[in-house]
């Protein structure tokens, strides 16, 4: 989505005392690694939503309070009671979208958290699971010990994990009006009524639960870094090329402006061939920049009808297709806005995520932020904004 994007919270749990996880502290509070098991459950989220909510058990509060940039709220006895202080304390933010997570699978690949967004999308519910391959036996205890007795068909079971996200309004209200223990997020969910689509989960999202999974972890991590170290690496003999975009647009009659695919409320306009968007231009021409194909006047004429009033993720999309089209892959962009009013900072991390989705990549490769000019120019007596961009491409050579 380019425009009207979701607002989105992550809600990790992190209340239970894990007490088969061996270890002076509850799991979540051991090291695995160089951090602790939380940090890494909170880091897996870090530029995918707009909101991180920890709940936290209340004897832990000491420990919570050493994570950063994160929201605190103690929970409960039952997990299902946790979810439901963490919602209510998310209500009234604005939030759309929550992606409910448990703070044991440490590890839990990008690539489900983005699952489960994408799903969202189209649907008020989603959650990653793994379709059982193993045979399913039936036991019966005997004086000998316990023996099989029958087997169990697979078809059509899965092994649930997390993040499992819903409409924040629909899983609020689903949690209010249930009573009791539920084994996760998505029974309560479908006692409401909602739907719950299953996405693609991942064998590295295990749940730590016995002090042998800890072994387990530290030998997934140690191969992440090798595989890190060796995509290092790879880099020798890459071909880097640089680009930098500028344009500024004015103000005239209007209730928004368009910055980098949000839809921002202000009391003007920006004025424009096409909607103005100064800052997904001003990256548009750094794209071009960089492969040296000129700028968007040359691609889209201003002359052309057809480009009135078009909306400005056409112009990127094109320009980083004809980046892909010659072997290139965007590293990072950064755009900066210049202006007095409106106030970027709120919409910083939806403008990173329109322009990540719009160009296909990943979030944390999109800067956005923002700057006046100390009331000096036309930015500063508020008759435009100014956007400037930088936009690092590289193939292998």
């Amino acid at each position: 989505m380019t425009k009207g994007l979701p607002k989105r919270a992550a809600l990790i749990v992190a209340a239970g005392r894990g007490t088969r996880a061996g270890g002076a502290l509850p799991k979540q509070w051991q090291p695995l690694g160089q951090v602790r098991v939380i940090d890494h459950a909170v880091a897996a989220f870090r530029d995918l939503v707009d909101v991180i909510m920890v709940v936290h058990h209340p004897d832990d509060l000491v420990l919570a309070q050493t994570l950063e940039k994160v929201d605190l709220v103690p929970g409960a006895a039952r997990r299902s009671d946790s979810v439901k202080a963490g919602l209510t304390a998310l209500n009234g933010q604005g939030v759309d979208q929550v992606l409910i997570h448990d703070a044991a699978r440490a590890l839990v690949p990008r690539e489900v958290i983005q699952a489960v967004i994408a799903a969202l999308d189209s649907g008020s519910g989603a959650a990653p699971a793994l379709a059982v391959t193993d045979a399913l036996w039936l036991g019966a205890k005997n004086e000998s010990g316990t023996i099989v007795e029958g087997t169990q068909d697979r078809t059509g079971l899965f092994r649930a994990q997390t993040p499992q996200g819903f409409a924040f309004d629909a899983i609020l209200h689903a949690h209010q009006a249930h009573s009791g223990e539920a084994a996760d997020d998505v029974e309560v969910a479908r006692k409401a009524g909602m739907d719950v689509t299953i996405t693609q989960g991942s064998e590295d999202n295990f749940k730590i639960t016995h002090p042998e999974d800890f072994a387990r972890a530290e030998r997934l991590l140690a191969a992440r870094e090798a595989a890190h170290r060796a995509g290092q690496k790879e880099t020798q003999g890459m071909e880097f090329r640089l680009g930098n975009g500028y344009d500024v647009h004015r103000f005239g009659e209007g209730d928004h402006v368009w910055l980098c695919g949000v839809k921002v409320p202000h009391g003007r306009s920006l004025q424009g061939h096409s909607d103005a968007d100064v800052g997904m231009h001003a990256l548009t021409d750094a794209i071009y920049g960089a492969l040296a194909e000129g700028d968007i006047g040359q691609h889209f004429p201003p002359t052309d009808p057809q480009w009135k009033g078009a909306e400005s993720h056409i112009f990127l999309r094109h320009a980083i297709k004809l980046a892909r089209d010659k072997g290139y892959e965007m590293m990072n962009c950064d755009v900066t806005l210049v202006c007095e009013r409106p106030k970027v900072g709120p919409h910083a991390q939806a403008m990173r995520r329109a322009l990540a989705e719009i160009m296909d990549i990943a979030m944390d490769k999109v800067s956005v932020k923002a700057t006046t000019s100390e009331r000096l120019g036309f930015t500063g007596r508020e008759e435009g904004i100014a956007a400037l961009a930088t936009a690092a491409l590289m193939t292998q050579r």
